[in-house]
């Protein structure tokens, strides 16, 4: 039957194809939010082209690829000035749900794409996301907040604190929309505010987390419950003392399965698989001991898949629940982005993934097929040539096994050696993983400038990071600035040996817990020559009443600022701000939720209060993440600029 519903699918979409996305020079492709069919044939994506230099972002269109040959076989944009959400397949894969947003127009519509074309079927004043399909197909979910203030999630900025604050909170609800469509209905209360959903599968009710409150701030202690639709009813299932992503319902109803673990954003997932009855309860560890952090879920029958960053590779594992037990699929050294379920998505059976795949040699490409083989289906970036050379970089320190990716020129001299810039990623819950660099404007121009100027580029990943097991996730609690940064100062020696490099010519660079640690770098070292600390934290005490996530502080320093100042003080830059006698650039976004300007202002203020050069950029309305291409090259100019000063 499932056969038969696809080969019709294929004949009626010839009625809804539009013109295909026309290549400039250079454009690279850009392939998101993944969506497969239960069968596993098709597979839909947004798409967009960017030949660098745009005064936007690129404007993504609705794709659909056969997912064994990559071929175009639909595509839909019906709102060429809106930007699209995840899309979602029926289950009977005759149509497509995804959201537009127009931020003109202060609203969101949910479309339903089918061989007729794509129809709007609901429209929400305010913004919406993440629509799904009921287990009948007669009703479509999402997540919707009605006159929101801002974009939904902390790094994006923030609304203007005028007026009296903290009265008002947006709040993210779960609605529904019938197929045939009409009004979205808000199932849940406005006092909850929902991050993550699952239908069950007798399609009366969702397994959500939620916490009340602000939703920027609260998703750390964010608990599981299920919603009645019917009466909208929230019942709490558990709340461990973690922070969770990816409920999952088990086909029989009985189980939900999550991810879970010691993280600091939300979206940037990494930890152990758990699950916890329907009814309630504790949740059980069902990959105790791992050694890597999970970031995808979904049920194959009574089993799990999931993917991982293991090390340095992502791979693609089945888990028995019962017996704790894993087993390896696929894995390779890639980056790997799929979906909100996770970096693959996988067919209702389990035995058919698809994924984007990137590394420092090739752009992005859509890959797919049936597990354990999988094979690039989109072409479109094979022009692109790699733009540095990249090598794994192993090194031991404090008992910790840890890995990071070094970036070398793709022209080196015998003899000569090299400066290098060490660049910490953020988090810190977070790692380094093999990315593509463009010689265009596209992807990761930064480090493409500093290699055709002749620097190394370091990328390590010290405890805290991801990839290595959730007791090397947890080994940073209580200690920023301390293990984590012996191990960054390990990595570079490591480097060194590695490569020419010049170690009385280093540079040191990060955004958010990298911008800390480079705040905390140039006030705790003197090897470093030139530094840019992009929304960084000078001041973990000011800090604590400043930022709009005070609870993300919480598990990581064992209590709030008010009850223990100590171990605060103890990790703030600024109390050693009289070390500091490295040139340091400093940028942050005016509307920043996660790291305030005025934290990157203290440090520039002492800073110049100790004579040590510095610059400090606040760009204009921009959030957590720098968002505007004028304000990403101007960034990325003053940057390589102020290591060309320093370094050279």
């Amino acid at each position: 039957m499932a056969h038969l519903h696809t080969v019709l699918f294929s004949a009626m979409l010839a009625g809804a194809i539009v013109p295909a996305l026309a290549a400039g020079p250079a454009a690279l492709r850009d392939y998101r939010a993944l969506a497969i069919t239960p069968d596993g044939k098709r597979v839909a994506a947004l798409e967009s082209l960017d030949p660098g230099g745009l005064p936007v972002r690129p404007h993504a269109s609705v794709v659909v690829r056969d997912a064994a040959s990559g071929a175009i076989v639909a595509q839909y944009d019906p709102c060429a000035t809106c930007i699209y959400d995840h899309p979602a397949w029926s289950p009977d894969q005759q149509a497509l749900a995804f959201i537009s947003a127009d931020a003109k127009a202060g609203t969101a519509t949910l479309y339903i794409a089918s061989a007729a074309g794509a129809a709007p079927a609901a429209v929400i004043r305010g913004v919406a996301s993440t629509a799904r399909w009921s287990p009948d197909g007669k009703r479509i979910s999402l997540l919707a907040t009605p006159g929101a203030k801002k974009l939904a999630g902390a790094v994006e900025a923030g609304a203007r604190q005028v007026g009296e604050i903290g009265v008002h909170e947006d709040a993210q609800r779960l609605a529904l929309v019938p197929a045939s469509g009409g009004e979205a209905a808000m199932v849940t209360p406005p006092g909850s505010y929902i991050y993550e959903y699952d239908w069950t599968p007798d399609g009366k009710g969702f397994v959500v987390t939620s916490a009340k409150g602000n939703g920027d701030n609260n998703w750390w202690v964010a608990a599981l419950g299920h919603v009645d639709i019917a009466s909208g009813a929230l019942r709490a299932l558990a709340a461990p003392k973690m922070q969770m992503n990816i409920p999952r319902v088990s086909p029989d109803g009985r189980s939900v399965a999550f991810i879970g673990g010691l993280m600091s954003d939300f979206g940037s997932v990494g930890g152990d698989v758990f699950t916890v009855p329907l009814s309630g309860g504790v949740p059980q560890n069902a990959t105790p001991r791992f050694a890597g952090s999970f970031n995808g879920l979904a049920w194959q029958g009574k089993q799990l898949i999931a993917s991982a960053l293991v090390g340095s590779e992502h791979a693609v594992l089945t888990i028995d629940p019962l017996k704790g037990v894993t087993r390896t699929l696929w894995s390779g050294a890639v980056g790997a982005s799929g979906s909100r379920q996770g970096r693959f998505v996988f067919s209702a059976d389990g035995a058919i993934a698809a994924s984007v795949h990137e590394d420092f040699a090739r752009a992005p490409r859509i890959v797919a097929g049936r597990l354990p083989q999988l094979a690039a289906i989109t072409r479109d970036n094979d022009g692109f040539a790699p733009q540095v050379r990249a090598s794994s970089v192993e090194w031991s320190n404090d008992g910790f096994k840890m890995q990071g990716w070094l970036l070398a020129p793709l022209g080196v001299d015998a003899g000569k050696k090299y400066p290098m810039v060490v660049q910490v990623h953020g988090g810190p819950a977070s790692a380094a993983s093999p990315r593509f660099v463009s010689d265009g404007e596209q992807a990761n121009p930064l480090l493409r400038d500093l290699a055709r100027k002749g620097y190394y580029v370091f990328l390590p990943n010290p405890r805290g990071s991801f990839g290595q097991g959730v007791a090397f996730g947890s080994a940073n609690k209580r200690d920023f600035g301390g293990g984590d940064w012996r191990d960054i100062l390990a990595g570079i020696d490591a480097a060194a040996k590695a490569a020419p490099v010049d170690t009385g010519r280093l540079g040191l660079m990060g955004h958010s817990y990298g911008g800390f640690m480079t705040m905390w770098g140039v006030t705790h070292s003197d090897r470093f020559k030139a530094a840019v600390a992009g929304a960084g934290i000078a001041n973990w005490i000011s800090y604590y009443g400043q930022n709009g996530i005070d609870q993300w502080m919480i598990p990581f320093f064992g209590a709030s600022a008010y009850d223990d100042p100590a171990v605060y003080r103890a990790a703030s830059p600024i109390e050693s701000i009289k070390a500091a006698r490295t040139p340091t650039l400093l940028y942050v976004g005016e509307r920043d939720v996660e790291t305030p300007a005025v934290q990157s202002m203290e440090f520039w203020h002492g800073l110049r209060a100790m004579g040590t050069p510095t610059t400090l950029v606040i760009y204009d309305g921009e959030g957590h993440a720098i968002r505007k291409p004028e304000h990403q090259r101007d960034q990325r100019a003053r940057t390589v600029a102020w290591f060309e000063r320093y370094l050279k």
